[in-house]
């Protein structure tokens, strides 16, 4: 009988392939099969951030997923999950990649939650964008007690506006077209001039604007709006 295989969930950072973990760069650079979603456009930001570190033996398991609310992204990740498991089955260590956290917002909570109870799984966990943001804008997001609320601008706005109007830090991710609705509720709160804006975090076209400068229908999904803490350090 053959032992199946391990299944590795791999936070591989937020952009800058230095930023990857020493445990997720050994899995990597060892495992027979590398697994990593892909974007309706043909993009594989996935792969792409560690594209120097794939070996060309290793087998690659493309998994297309729609980055779209309106649309079921459940179906994807059936036929995803289910081409990792024929790896698993067959003896072969399977690792996912993730942008950011696995566990954060991350593409692998659906594979896990579809193959974690059939297959040994481990979750690698990686440098978030969120996080990474603060690092690159230089800004402090929270103090003692203040509490950090991180929400996505898919949210309808009147919940937005309430999640925001309570929140000591927050940062808002996946701005997209969705940018001109958190603009509005931001204005609506008295937040717009503590707002910070940053696209694709430690990435090579990394972009740091004044948000008031910012042209709503330019704004990629890799956008976010960080919000920090007032409270006073000393």
């Amino acid at each position: 009988m053959v032992k199946k295989g391990s299944l590795y969930g791999l936070g591989i950072g937020p952009g800058d392939p230095e930023l990857l973990t020493i445990k997720a760069h050994r899995i990597l650079t060892s495992v027979p099969v590398i697994a990593y979603p892909t974007m309706e456009s043909g993009k594989v930001l996935a792969r792409a951030i560690v594209a120097d570190f794939i070996r060309p033996e290793q087998i690659e398991v493309p998994m297309p997923l729609p980055f779209s609310v309106e649309r079921s992204s459940q179906p994807y990740y059936d036929i995803g999950a289910e081409k990792i498991a024929e790896h698993l089955e067959a003896g072969r260590d399977v690792a996912v990649l993730c942008e950011g956290d696995p566990m954060l917002y991350g593409s692998f909570m659906y594979i896990f939650n579809r193959l974690a109870t059939r297959f040994h799984t481990e979750v690698v966990p990686g440098i978030s964008s969120t996080f990474a943001s603060a690092a690159m804008l230089g800004a402090p997001l929270t103090f003692r007690n203040d509490v950090l609320s991180i929400m996505p601008a898919t949210l309808e706005a009147d919940i937005l506006r309430d999640r925001l109007a309570v929140a000591d830090a927050a940062i808002i991710i996946k701005l997209g077209r969705h940018f001109a609705k958190v603009k509005a509720v931001l204005e609506e709160l008295g937040l717009f001039s503590r707002a910070l804006y940053i696209e694709r975090a430690t990435m090579p076209n990394q972009t740091i604007k004044a948000i008031a400068s910012v042209v709503a229908d330019e704004v990629p999904y890799w956008a976010i709006v960080m919000i920090p803490s007032q409270t006073n350090p000393q």
